[in-house]
């Protein structure tokens, strides 16, 4: 595919995806391809590469005679990252974060007290270079450098668990993380407290402390959640 093709493409979809998502595209409704490629002005081929994608997100399912069906809510891959970012995008947003972040604290303060068991000595080395790089730019209004070693943190958490179910969901938490700061459902500088315990978790996963390492998370995940009352209620 050309640079140009793969711009069409991206444009095509992301704005199908958002539409969809918005619920704009309400479910059972129908996408002619015909149609699809006079409105963005691209080939069939373009649109027929973006129904395939949409397909296997489980947005829409496409048939013979009767064209691309919008499906419903409850049967999209909402894991998936690109789906997550187009909700994120849209009204539904507070709702979005808040399960988002309600799946984080269920999950995340497990994954650190089994990291504290599992990590590697190059792992302890990368949460504790990822929470000093956090400290180091939660003030003067540092934002997406603040969310490069945030995003970071949380990876090495969940891929340090040694379970690779918790792993996988590394995509999923950068999202909300991006969301959150792109859609300014943040402070202008992040809270205090906050850094603190991201630098305590990765102290408690250095010295091996389990039932440390999952309180702390468990206390990150609640004060996001607390955040999210006064942000994005």
């Amino acid at each position: 595919m050309t640079t140009q093709a793969g711009g069409l493409h991206t444009h095509v979809l992301d704005s199908l995806g958002l539409a969809i998502t918005a619920g704009e595209c309400a479910p059972g409704s129908v996408l002619r391809t015909d149609e699809l490629a006079q409105r963005f002005d691209v080939s069939r081929t373009v649109v027929r590469e973006v129904v395939r994608v949409l397909e296997s997100m489980h947005l829409v399912e496409s048939r013979r005679r009767v064209g691309v069906t919008v499906r419903p809510m409850d049967q999209w891959n909402v894991y998936d990252p690109r789906v997550i970012r187009w909700r994120l995008a849209g009204a539904d947003r507070p709702r979005q974060l808040r399960s988002l972040t309600v799946l984080r604290s269920a999950v995340e303060p497990v994954a650190a007290g089994l990291a504290a068991a599992h990590a590697t000595p190059e792992q302890c080395r990368e949460l504790t270079e990822h929470a000093l790089g956090m400290v180091a730019t939660s003030r003067g209004r540092q934002l997406e450098a603040y969310l490069v070693h945030d995003v970071a943190f949380h990876r090495v958490v969940l891929n340090a668990s040694g379970n690779e179910m918790f792993a996988r969901l590394g995509d999923v938490v950068a999202e909300v993380l991006t969301g959150r700061t792109h859609h300014q459902v943040m402070f202008e500088d992040p809270d205090p407290a906050a850094v603190t315990l991201h630098v305590q978790v990765a102290e408690a996963v250095r010295e091996r402390d389990a039932v440390r390492a999952e309180r702390l998370t468990r206390e990150i995940a609640v004060g996001a959640l607390q955040e999210l009352d006064v942000l994005a209620p």
